[in-house]
């Protein structure tokens, strides 16, 4: 083989693992991070800039300049999909066409170079490689949006709990941002996020549709329907948000004996292809083989 392709193979190889440790290694430093969502400055910056947070900007940059030289515009709805999937960086939706455009080459390479059948392989681990960073957003999405249906109940308890004890709602919403920031980091996220936006001007009922939005989960579009209820029509909102979770906790009931109900039906394949087989060896083994054993008398 020549030493070109080696060459290749080896930049190819090195360029996904940069992209898929990109996220983790070269993530900004907590506190770059703070002063890149909260202040915006024209003053010179005389913060200290590390080699990942460099290596970052390189790569990030690279993957700009090539989605702009292939004319390709940035779809919202992909953005939307990262947003809802957790990744609302600026730079998310280069880093993941720079993953989508790199992934199927890479396939295509790695299936040209298996001398059995390459055509097959080709284009077998070049789709794997279109399909699959969509694969895992979709896994990343649906993974998130469990962990909030999870924690809603919770979060709605200690929302009942500070707005009893005197605190406002937007205070409120902090104050469970600040203390959910450890189990349910998720949740604490958006609700931070809600806060940040009514800081930055924006009106509550807005900001809270944005939650919704952003989410894109059945319970937060009812929990926000019903914060905007209480808040133009003057409900209390205690009463609102004790009766909103009682009927989150109901349904949270009702999905687990849900799904209680279907492992009747999922257990039987596993049933019928692996333990009865194993039952039968065990039971009608010893039968058959006394069978033969008097047949191959009685032929003698």
């Amino acid at each position: 083989m020549p030493i070109t392709l080696y060459i290749l193979l080896a930049l190819i190889i090195f360029c996904l693992v940069t992209l898929l440790l990109t996220p983790d290694l070269f993530r900004p430093s907590p506190e770059a991070q703070r002063i890149l969502d909260l202040v915006k400055s024209t003053r010179r910056d005389r913060r200290t800039i590390r080699d990942k947070e460099r290596m970052q900007d390189i790569l990030v940059g690279i993957a700009t300049k090539l989605r702009v030289l292939l004319g390709l515009s940035e779809d919202p709805n992909l953005k939307a999909r990262l947003i809802a999937a957790g990744y609302n960086s600026h730079n998310s939706v280069d880093i993941f066409f720079a993953a989508r455009l790199l992934a199927p080459l890479a396939g295509i390479f790695m299936g040209s170079l298996i001398g059995s059948s390459p055509i097959f392989w080709v284009l077998a681990l070049g789709g794997v490689g279109y399909l699959g960073p969509d694969m895992w957003l979709k896994q990343k999405t649906s993974s998130r949006k469990n962990r909030i249906r999870r924690s809603l109940p919770d979060a709605l308890d200690l929302m009942v709990i500070c707005v009893d004890a005197g605190l406002g709602l937007d205070q409120a919403l902090l104050r469970i941002g600040e203390e959910l920031a450890v189990s349910h980091p998720d949740i604490s996220t958006e609700f931070i996020q809600v806060n940040l936006e009514q800081r930055a001007g924006r009106p509550r009922l807005e900001a809270w549709k944005n939650l919704a939005d952003r989410s894109d989960l059945e319970e937060f579009t009812s929990f926000v329907s019903m914060l905007t209820q209480t808040d133009r029509f003057g409900t209390p909102i205690i009463r609102a948000l004790s009766r909103f979770s009682e009927d989150i906790r109901s349904k949270r009931r009702q999905r687990a004996e849900e799904a209680a109900a279907k492992t009747k039906i999922k257990i039987i394949f596993p049933l019928v292809l692996f333990i009865f087989p194993c039952i039968f060896i065990v039971l009608l083994a010893p039968a058959l083989l006394n069978i033969a054993i008097g047949m191959g008398g009685l032929g003698k």
